[in-house]
């Protein structure tokens, strides 16, 4: 049995110093780089990038609302067509850096508001797989688990990650807790290493109201950006090494 773990990378922004990138990548193996609208700039886009190349993880682009002030995590109301638009402006701007540096991207995970959404909005959902699809068909599309963007994924035949989190909790339809509910973060190590090993070997998840809920864990999602994201990654990684669990690339599951 094995397992991807993802983190979300890039974010800084100017002279804005956001995450622990250069810690976390060695406990992960594959990277969500912010493309320049959520957060992110060209010089912290080309730095990430090489900072992935150079620890030899799997890179993918982070598209999200064009949002600084709200870190991408208001929602916008937004067309299924400007998202599309949106999802091909960011996935290419992050690609042409990943060329220039001599890498390969991977995958595209949207990010904040944007992914939530689209978890629950099939239209939107449609529009990022659609952007995806035109791009490159090869590319994978990391998505919350049973949501509508890993159906929509599968309707236009791209490889698809069932997205699972360490570090948040869930409702009973599968859904995050909204950040905006004082249950909706897991800060202790210890229950966030238990609730991956449920997800990952048992296939299930327990929401904050009580109920366990069918999950599929293809990759794990741990935020650098919280002040507990390294302690997190260190006992969720130590902890599937020790169920037997291996750590991998999720490419090289296919």
């Amino acid at each position: 049995m094995s397992i991807d773990i993802n983190c979300d990378l890039g974010e800084s922004y100017g002279a804005y110093r956001i995450g622990n990138d250069e810690t976390i990548i060695s406990y992960v193996t594959s990277v969500n780089i912010a493309c320049g609208f959520h957060a992110g700039d060209p010089t912290t886009m080309r730095k990430t990038v090489n900072l992935a190349l150079e620890n030899k993880v799997a890179i993918g682009a982070h598209p999200g609302f064009n949002d600084v002030l709200g870190f991408g995590r208001r929602e916008i109301n937004i067309s299924p067509n400007e998202v599309y638009d949106i999802v091909i402006y960011q996935i290419g701007a992050l690609e042409a850096f990943v060329k220039a540096e001599g890498g390969t991207l991977q995958h595209v995970k949207p990010h904040g508001a944007l992914y939530n959404m689209a978890v629950k909005d099939g239209r939107l959902a449609d529009a990022i797989a659609k952007a995806i699809y035109k791009i490159n068909p090869a590319y994978i599309l990391f998505g919350l688990a049973n949501s509508e963007l890993i159906r929509a994924g599968k309707r236009y035949g791209l490889k698809t990650a069932n997205e699972v989190f360490a570090d948040r909790t869930y409702q009973s339809d599968g859904s995050l807790t909204p950040r905006t509910h004082k249950q909706a973060l897991i800060d202790c190590p210890k229950q966030a290493a238990k609730q991956i090993i449920d997800m990952v070997k048992n296939k299930k998840v327990t929401s904050v109201q009580g109920e366990e809920i069918p999950i599929q864990a293809d990759t794990i999602c741990i935020h650098g950006d919280s002040t507990h994201g390294i302690s997190i990654v260190k006992e969720v990684t130590s902890t599937l090494l020790q169920s037997t669990i291996t750590i991998r690339n999720f490419m090289e599951k296919i």
